[in-house]
């Protein structure tokens, strides 16, 4: 737990806010201190609603001068608990929502930190245009949150993640000056460039106020189409040839296998099996381009030739926007399918796309010996070799038992994507899961080098304390 926080600091920070600007209500306060899978909890003694970047700046040089730890937190969609405080001012962005530009001749829009993704997704379709990540938290997930944790998504193949999207950047650093870095150039070859050192920093370097976001064309021909495959080296087979044949049409390529795909049928109301037949492991695919039918054509050669060399055994595209959204449900809703099956493993790795079918093949065995009857429950985005490895604690099973043993499970788990060259956070980040454990695997030198920008930019280290080195 933080050090209390003195009273005087909660009076001034009242004071510069005003009516509407800080919340100690313990019923509103409940969900922004309860993370979604129910795993953290925390407390702090006032929450701050800035409405402007000065609000921001005000609080944040406030609490810098008295030495007040600060945990920033957007929509409260992370999944590693760093956005959860414990103790600390709880700084949420939800008043910061406004789209402050949208440029179809320079490709940008100019977004508030607490603008939800689903928002960013509208305002750039209103000017033909689109801003590529995707993400089942869309109507909840939020820019600063995005950049904060770097974020993926599905069309991480296609597009990059997170640091690929973002032009410019304005935020509150922690000594409460305000960085407007928010440009729009294609082109900025003058020096370091901060704003990637606040990509993926998880509110340890500043608060993120605003971000100027790439745009990309509206693309008028999209395939979706989900195989049932054998195994996951038939997947990278797959994935191989989808390049090959339709090149940078594929926008997404992601696998599931098929206790995920039982979890949705139990679990998630409307959900239907996307095939006829059961299958261990199924890709979704999705291919884009701006020529009229093109994809269209991209993916049935794809289906035609896999099924001719034996690669699928059977796919169905969807016809309509609606069948496509019924066969991205399948895979969006792999997570929330599991909540009710009881305590879980949860992995966010990733390793080189070739090593993906030998981490799976690893892991499993390994953990077959360690948790005998444990559920495997494996999905992602097998594109960019980033999978979701979940271990759910055996039918029947108890819990608490299960959970008791979820750092030495994990360990193993994470030795096997060490070895194979991968990382163990992959698009949540590292939180206050993972920090500690990211120490055993980060390179001394590597970590040295972190540490010494983290005290040069925050040294009485107040921004998400407990997150990062």
């Amino acid at each position: 737990m933080t050090v209390p926080v003195p009273a005087d600091v909660l009076s001034r920070l009242k004071a510069v806010l005003g009516e509407g600007g800080w919340c100690q209500d313990p019923e509103r306060l409940a969900p922004k201190l309860l993370e979604w899978r129910d795993r953290w909890t925390g407390a702090t003694p006032l929450m701050v609603l800035p409405a402007t970047t000065a609000d921001v700046a005000a609080v944040v040089g406030i609490c810098a001068e008295a030495g007040v730890a600060i945990t920033p937190q957007g929509g409260n969609t992370g999944l590693v608990g760093g956005q959860i405080p414990q103790g600390e001012i709880l700084l949420s962005t939800e008043r910061l929502r406004a789209i402050r530009a949208v440029d179809a001749y320079d490709d940008v829009l100019v977004a508030e930190a607490g603008a939800t993704l689903a928002a960013v997704h509208q305002a750039a379709a209103e000017v033909n245009r689109r801003f590529p990540i995707g993400l089942a938290s869309e109507g909840s997930a939020t820019v600063g949150g995005i950049i904060s944790t770097n974020a993926g998504g599905t069309q991480v193949l296609r597009y990059g993640t997170t640091r690929n999207l973002v032009l410019g950047i304005e935020a509150v650093l922690p000594n409460g000056e305000v960085w407007n870095g928010l440009k729009r150039l294609r082109k900025d070859n003058t020096g370091y460039d901060l704003k990637q050192l606040l990509i993926g920093a998880e509110g340890t370097l500043g608060v993120v106020t605003a971000a100027s976001l790439k745009l990309f064309p509206a693309l008028s021909s999209r395939a979706v189409a989900i195989a049932g495959v054998a195994s996951p080296r038939a997947a990278i087979e797959l994935l191989a040839r989808a390049k090959d044949l339709a090149g940078g049409a594929v926008e997404a390529f992601e696998l599931m296998g098929r206790l995920g795909v039982d979890f949705v049928l139990k679990n998630i109301p409307g959900a239907r099996d996307p095939l006829s037949g059961v299958h261990p492991w199924y890709v979704l695919a999705e291919f884009a381009s701006g020529e009229p039918g093109a994809a269209e054509a991209a993916m049935e050669r794809f289906l035609s030739e896999g099924l001719e060399a034996g690669l699928i055994a059977d796919a169905v595209v969807a016809q309509s926007q609606t069948q496509a959204k019924a066969l991205w449900n399948v895979r969006e809703n792999q997570s929330p399918a599991q909540k009710p099956e009881g305590a879980t493993w949860k992995h966010d790795i990733s390793v080189p796309v070739s090593r993906v079918a030998d981490f799976l093949d690893q892991a499993t065995a390994a953990m077959a010996r360690f948790a005998p009857g444990a559920r495997i429950a494996a999905f992602g985005h097998v594109g960019d070799g980033n999978i979701h490895y979940d271990v759910l604690v055996a039918t029947g099973g108890d819990d608490a038992a299960h959970s008791a043993r979820r750092d030495e499970g994990s360990r193993i788990v994470h030795d096997i994507v060490a070895a194979l060259e991968g990382s163990i956070s992959a698009e949540h980040g590292l939180g206050s899961m993972k920090t500690a454990e990211a120490e055993h695997y980060k390179d001394p030198v590597e970590l040295a080098a972190l540490r010494a920008v983290r005290q040069a930019l925050d040294p009485k280290r107040i921004m998400n304390p407990r997150v990062l080195f």
